[in-house]
């Protein structure tokens, strides 16, 4: 098994910037790809981005180019760089890791944008 924590979400104004961090307990090489979702009030949760182990990404078309997400295996953490925010990427944000045992899930971090 493994434990996920995000961190780093907190209140900010649109076109502001954000960086969120998901702390994995033991090392990234056991998790085959770590992907960020997101989950507004009243709406169903949705992917955000992924990382594989290699280091690859793919985004949603909605963050594309102005969310980057990144990993530091020394630390076992990754990270999701969100720029440009807007008041519709209001959320709570979740990560995920998907391994041969399972998907685990961190408990998120709230992220709001003001107008």
């Amino acid at each position: 098994q493994v434990q996920l924590v995000e961190s780093g979400g907190g209140l900010v104004q649109a076109g502001g910037s954000l960086r969120l961090s998901c702390a994995v307990s033991g090392s990234l090489s056991r998790i085959n790809v770590v992907r960020w979702h997101r989950q507004a009030p009243e709406k169903q949760r949705e992917w955000v981005a992924i990382i594989t182990r290699g280091g690859s990404t793919d985004y949603a078309d909605s963050v594309k180019g102005r969310f980057t997400c990144s990993r530091d295996n020394a630390k076992s953490t990754v990270y999701l760089q969100m720029n440009s925010l807007k008041p519709e990427d209001t959320a709570v944000y979740y990560c995920s890791a998907a391994m041969d045992s399972g998907t685990y899930w961190g408990q998120g971090t709230q992220v709001t944008v003001s107008s």
